[in-house]
């Protein structure tokens, strides 16, 4: 399997697929570059190359200690265009990875990013502040951390019909959620942890407004792990130019339950 190493030694796997314009997959916390797995097989038969990594502490690569923050991950996105010298990308993220994506344009410009898709993203900040009084109050993200870390597979269990919004008539099968659920667990303990606190705290409201390339953000309005008036519609406001879609009575499973129609998305957004 094809592994490359970070900036700081910590090994990661990913997967490449295919020739073409290269369309780079990023997974959202918990999750592994396999959630993409109904996006990089049809795009790459379509005259794609279609990239995803697993995060450190994620799937297959290493299980470390350290390096949850959003300065070192967006070096471990550098480090992976790098280890490939991939220009001309087409970057796609799900969930908290827009943050990794945003940060690694700040730090590092946009010379090897054609254009980026945020899709359910958690930007551009969660937490409830006295500027940002729409946030979610810290005690409530509390107790939901110590109810995931006292009995993960149970709360994975719980929250998965909300996170593809099946209450709305969306359809996933069983299988395919108890999959979704093992892919969470294949990341460690405190990875989960860290992330979340990574998101929750980091404030991207600045960053985005200095963003240029061509962008488009997809959200659905019944998202219930980044709330679409917390996150997805404040994006939309925040990035100075932006093409904006809400698919409606979609969850943050959008990969799975509407991949059709966002690899539609994806393929149109590329052309355009």
């Amino acid at each position: 399997m094809p592994y490359f190493d970070s900036h700081d030694g910590t090994r990661l796997h990913y997967q490449d697929w295919g020739t073409g314009q290269p369309v780079l997959f990023l997974a959202g916390g918990w999750l592994s570059s396999t959630s993409w797995e109904l996006q990089m097989l049809p795009l790459s038969r379509q005259g794609l190359r279609t990239l995803s990594y697993d995060r450190r502490g994620h799937g297959k690569s290493d299980w470390v200690g350290h390096g949850y923050d959003y300065d070192t991950l967006s070096e471990d996105l550098a480090a992976f265009l790098e280890h490939l010298d991939l220009r001309d990308v087409v970057v796609v993220a799900h969930s908290m990875s827009g943050g990794e994506l945003i940060r690694y344009l700040t730090r590092h410009g946009s010379e090897r990013i054609n254009r980026i898709m945020l899709v359910s993203c958690t930007l551009p900040f969660p937490a409830q502040t006295a500027d940002n009084p729409d946030g979610v109050p810290k005690a409530i993200a509390d107790a939901v951390n110590a109810a995931r870390a006292a009995d993960r597979p149970l709360w994975m269990e719980q929250n998965a019909q909300a996170f593809f919004a099946t209450h709305l008539g969306n359809q996933v099968s069983s299988a395919r959620i108890e999959w979704m659920i093992q892919k969470c667990m294949d990341c460690s303990l405190l990875a989960a942890d860290e992330i979340m606190e990574t998101i929750f705290t980091t404030d991207f409201r600045a960053e985005l407004r200095e963003i240029t390339v061509p962008t488009m953000i997809i959200h659905g309005d019944a998202d219930a792990s980044a709330n679409i008036d917390i996150c997805g519609r404040k994006t939309k406001d925040l990035i100075p130019v932006n093409t904006y879609k809400e698919y409606p009575g979609t969850g943050h499973g959008i990969m799975i339950t509407h991949a059709a129609q966002l690899n539609a998305d994806i393929l149109d957004f590329i052309k355009s």
